[in-house]
């Protein structure tokens, strides 16, 4: 049977608009000629004009990137160092990317379809109950559930405005799907929780410091994975296709990159 993919990751390049100007990654972008001196040091005196093909050595990239940038899978221990309180055996420490077990990230997937929500709006459990019923399916363990946002459009459209736009995910709707055993979810904004610039008024209005990155947060009491700055959502229907999202294995980081992708079998 054949399989059909969807990129469901942004393109990493410099002058993104998918971060803040102080988080943007810079890459340098090196030419097959201009990475000469780096033969020449491996065969001293080779005449490495006289290649196949004539020109020496291989073009290359210098990046420069924190491991949030892209799309990219975060840990438990961004979130918080102690993960998992409520479930048996109580908290423990944080995991690091690198920690986590390969069978989340290869499962089926589940989108929640949130564009019709205004930017900065939180979503509850009932939003998220609400949209099951909608799309006709029972969470099962595992599903890696992913949220189309309006932040969606935002980055498809290079909107300079990216960071601060679509709905978050709060405390209560992640609860609803780590509780049901979700333990990797997604979204195409840039963040799981809604944009700072909206909860700072929420924060300042209710003086309620519980606010800032509550969803984030739900992993101090079930530990999970989120990918942040997902791409093309709006391609992929409701149900029935796998996700694959990897991530990288970094050493004791909070997060590592993926290249996200939905796999169809037709």
């Amino acid at each position: 049977m054949p399989r059909r993919y969807v990129d469901l990751s942004m393109t990493l390049e410099n002058d993104i608009i998918s971060d803040p100007p102080f988080l943007k990654p810079t890459i340098e972008y090196e030419t097959h000629d201009g990475t000469r001196h780096e033969l020449n040091a491996f065969f001293p005196g080779a005449d490495i004009d006289g290649m196949i093909g004539g020109h020496p050595f291989c073009a290359s990239e210098w990046v420069r990137l924190t491991t949030h940038s892209g799309t990219h899978v975060d840990a438990p221990w961004h979130y918080h160092p102690s993960e998992s309180a409520s479930l048996e055996g109580g908290a423990r420490p944080s995991r690091t990317i690198d920690q986590m077990p390969l069978e989340w990230f290869f499962n089926p997937g589940v989108k929640l379809d949130f564009r019709h929500f205004a930017d900065g709006y939180v979503a509850t459990a009932a939003d998220v109950e609400a949209e099951l019923k909608r799309i006709d399916h029972d969470l099962q363990p595992f599903d890696i559930v992913v949220v189309n946002t309006a932040a969606g459009k935002a980055l498809a459209d290079r909107d300079p405005a990216y960071v601060s736009r679509g709905a978050g995910m709060g405390y209560e709707a992640t609860m609803y799907l780590l509780e049901r055993g979700v333990r990797v979810t997604g979204t195409d904004a840039w963040s799981w929780d809604a944009p700072f610039v909206h909860t700072k008024d929420k924060v300042l209005e209710t003086n309620n410091p519980k606010l800032i990155w509550e969803g984030h947060r739900a992993g101090v009491d079930i530990g999970y994975c989120h990918i942040e700055k997902m791409h093309n959502l709006e391609a992929i229907p409701s149900t029935g296709f796998m996700i694959s999202c990897f991530p990288n294995k970094i050493k004791g980081a909070s997060a590592g990159w993926t290249r996200a992708v939905a796999i169809f079998e037709d």
